[in-house]
């Protein structure tokens, strides 16, 4: 179930979607709620991809700690790959905030 980048060329540009729609959002509330939104969404959407991979509800029930263990260490991995982008480039992309 990992994520294969390779296997999946429009991976970026639906990526890229939502971020354009939070950044939207950015402009008429604070990026802490924008970023609560997101995060709810994603596990609500996250939780519905997990049961369409069950048929019942015990069988989903059986797979909880296997299918949070998965999306937690997904977007651990993810969110510090990120993290130490920003950390190396900082100075680039927050220029603008820097300079302030």
């Amino acid at each position: 179930m990992a994520i294969d980048l390779n296997e999946d060329p429009t991976f970026f540009e639906r990526a890229d979607s939502f971020i354009h729609l939070a950044n939207e959002h950015c402009a008429k509330v604070g990026r802490g709620k924008v970023s609560a939104s997101f995060m709810y969404g994603c596990a609500r959407f996250q939780a519905w991809n997990a049961a369409c991979w069950s048929d019942t509800g015990k069988e989903m029930q059986a797979k909880r700690a296997e299918t949070i263990k998965y999306f937690v260490e997904q977007y651990q991995t993810i969110l510090e790959e990120h993290l130490d982008e920003y950390i190396a480039n900082h100075h680039k992309y927050m220029k603008a905030n820097d300079e302030a």
